[in-house]
């Protein structure tokens, strides 16, 4: 059984805008990229993508408390050098 192509997911800013309905319909299977000036300037998601990655995993302790550097012997003391001259 043959797969159906894959749709370009890529979009120029001018594309997207003509044709926003469709960027809108296909981000909700998987991400789209709006490119300007031939770079990546935005990704558009599914509402229900975007909470699923911002949602909080935990508390701060708990992310310091398993982290692997924990009981670390690391030297936190600041630096103590002298400002660089740069020139203006």
């Amino acid at each position: 059984m043959q797969s159906a192509p894959k749709e370009d997911a890529n979009w120029t800013v001018a594309r997207a805008k003509a044709r926003l309905w469709e960027v809108i319909e296909r981000a909700q299977a998987a991400p789209q990229t709006i490119t300007r000036n031939g770079r990546p300037s935005l990704v558009v998601v599914s509402a229900e993508e975007w909470q699923r990655k911002t949602v909080r995993k935990g508390t701060l302790e708990e992310f310091l408390l398993e982290s692997p550097l924990r009981g670390a012997e690391l030297d936190l003391e600041p630096q103590r050098d002298e400002p660089r001259d740069l020139p203006l």
